[in-house]
């Protein structure tokens, strides 16, 4: 799975379509090994991260779970004590 990506079920506050848009154009990106389309391949690509986007917000909305959800910005502080850890920063 691309590292960039990250879980957007559970939390609080909730997901934006921001996130869920750049988590598609990530996945996107990493099973069509573009960065950037060129022009001849910009139209599917779009269509493909619009799709992607479509069904995760769909596929958020359904899912259900009992724990609490967690705070967003305290699962952001423990990942960048990970990445400091990591990588020595």
């Amino acid at each position: 799975m691309c590292r960039n990506i990250k879980t957007l079920f559970n939390f609080e506050p909730p997901v934006t379509e921001e996130e869920i848009h750049a988590a598609s154009l990530q996945y996107v990106r990493k099973i069509s090994g573009f960065t950037k389309p060129s022009s001849v391949n910009e139209a599917s690509f779009n269509v493909a991260v619009n799709e992607v986007a479509r069904i995760s917000h769909e596929l958020l909305n359904s899912l259900e779970t009992s724990p609490a959800p967690e705070d967003r910005e305290e699962e952001a502080k423990r990942a960048k004590i990970r990445s400091a850890q990591r990588f020595g920063k």
